[in-house]
This record gives structure tokens, C-alpha cells and sequence, in this order.
């Protein structure tokens, strides 16, 4: 009986530690070797931690998605991501998410929240998809050739307006505690304009979650869930490295390294250094 109680009030201990959108491994990991650095996001290696952390949360997504407004059988795949963390107690866990967001409402509520403030910027969004959709429909409704291309017009700078909005509000936070938006990130880094959906994939997004609670990062992974895109090859449940048009200056600002991309490119490095 005591040994009983003595179990559970470690499984009760452990609980605490977790919350909504964090898994506890359901397989035994204690004979996985765990790296001293997280390994770099953009190369092709994954640790060892990383593909079981993966392997659970493709189970997750298997059970879930079928409740999901969102059908893989039928519409395009989705990347999807996994980061290991160490919890306060020295264990290890692991977070999961996909990159961008799934269509209709979805409960998402074991996947990692996007980084901007939603409260703030789904105020911005839906006021500037309104303005969007009037536009669009001014445009329908008009014959005249020289004042449909001045609302195309208008709406081609509302467009860029809302999405710049929505970068100011995409605030990200660096292994340091700093925090820069992702319009400061990208003139700095890579002086340029950030590209359509910048931030919102699942590396930063897995990041910013395990940085702001405190979680020290382990492994990371992204994978491919679903249908092939038509714009380049992508193949079901098979490990990718990130992306280097949203996530190269992102990434690098979250982990203090501006040679990310080009240490993993020069040697294929697994890991930060």
C-alpha cells in the first residue's frame, strides 16, 4: 500500500509540473543519450529524443485531427514541430504545434499557441479582413476600368498595412529575455520586410512558448504531416529542417547565433556549436 501511495504521489508531483500544452513521454527514454546543446534547427540531423518526442505527438495527431475541422486526407499537409524540454524538476517533456494555423475551430488546445497576442491581434485581423472583403466586393461591383484599379490598389496597401501590424505585435523573445517584434528582427538581421506569415511557424512558435515558461530546450524537430504541396517536395511524417525565408533571422535572434544557418550548412552540424 505504501509503495502504491509512494507512486502515486510522484505521477501527482509530476502533473503539477505539466500544463496544458506540454506531454509527458509515455515510453521509457531513460537509455536515450541527451546533448548538453539543443541541436541546430536547421540542420538535417535530429537527435534520438527528438524523433520519440515526434513519434508521440504523431500518435497525438493521428487520435486528434479527427476531431479537427481540418481533413489531411483532402486538403494540403501541414508542417508540424517538437521541442524537448527539461521541466523544473529535471525531467524531460516535450511541446508540439504546427506551423500556421488549421482551418475552422479546430481544438488546438495541446498545440502551442502562436506568438503574437491573439487577444489584441485578432482585433487588428478581423477588422482588417473586413476592410479587405469590402474592398474586394467595391471591386465586383464596379465597371469602370480606371476605379477598379485604384481599389485594387487601395486594397494592395491595406494588405501590406494589416500584415505590418500584425508584425509589430509579433513580439519574440531571445534566450537572453530580450524581446524584439519581427518587423525590428528582420531590418536588423536581414534588412529586409519580413514575408507573409513570418514567426508563424512551428520552430519559433515551440521556442517562444518553452523561453517565456522558463523550459530549457533539449531537442527540436519539424516534420511533415499529410498531402505532398505543390510548391516543393515534402513527404509524410519525414523529419525537415526550418525554413530559411521566415525562420533564418527569427531563429537565429531566439538563440543568440548568427551562424546558425551557415554552421549547418557548412557541416551539417547537429548541434549549436
Amino acid at each position: 500500500m505504501r509503495l502504491i501511495h509512494s507512486r502515486n504521489a510522484v505521477r501527482k508531483e509530476k502533473s503539477n509540473l505539466l500544463d496544458s500544452y506540454t506531454f509527458q513521454f509515455k515510453n521509457d527514454i531513460s537509455s536515450i543519450e541527451i546533448a548538453k546543446e539543443l541541436n541546430n534547427p536547421f540542420a538535417n540531423a535530429v537527435p534520438e529524443i527528438a524523433k520519440r518526442a515526434a513519434q508521440e505527438f504523431q500518435e497525438y495527431i493521428t487520435q486528434a485531427s479527427k476531431d479537427w475541422e481540418y481533413d489531411f486526407e483532402t486538403q494540403k499537409g501541414k508542417m508540424f514541430g517538437v521541442l524537448v524540454v527539461e521541466l523544473s524538476d529535471k525531467s524531460l517533456a516535450f511541446l508540439g504545434t504546427v506551423s500556421g494555423t488549421l482551418q475552422g475551430n479546430s481544438p488546438k488546445q495541446k498545440l502551442v499557441p502562436p506568438i503574437f497576442n491573439e487577444s489584441e491581434s485578432d482585433a487588428i485581423l478581423s477588422n482588417g479582413l473586413r476592410r479587405l472583403a469590402k474592398l474586394t466586393l467595391e471591386i465586383k461591383q464596379t465597371q469602370a476600368p480606371e476605379k477598379i484599379n485604384n481599389l485594387k490598389e487601395n486594397r494592395k496597401q491595406h494588405s501590406i498595412e494589416l500584415q505590418k501590424a500584425l508584425f509589430t505585435k509579433t513580439e519574440v523573445i531571445n534566450n537572453k529575455g530580450d524581446h524584439k517584434n519581427v518587423l525590428e528582427i528582420f531590418s536588423e538581421v536581414a534588412d529586409s520586410y519580413p514575408p507573409a506569415a513570418a514567426g508563424e511557424c512551428a520552430a519559433p512558435k515551440l521556442l517562444q512558448y518553452a523561453l517565456k515558461h522558463k523550459l530549457k530546450p533539449v531537442a527540436i524537430a519539424e516534420f511533415w504531416w499529410g498531402n505532398m504541396p505543390k510548391s516543393k517536395a515534402r513527404k509524410h511524417s519525414k523529419f525537415y529542417p526550418a525554413c530559411t525565408e521566415k525562420c533564418k533571422p527569427i531563429l537565429e535572434y531566439m538563440l543568440d547565433n548568427k551562424d546558425l544557418f551557415l554552421l549547418a550548412n557548412s557541416k551539417d552540424s547537429g548541434d549549436l556549436r
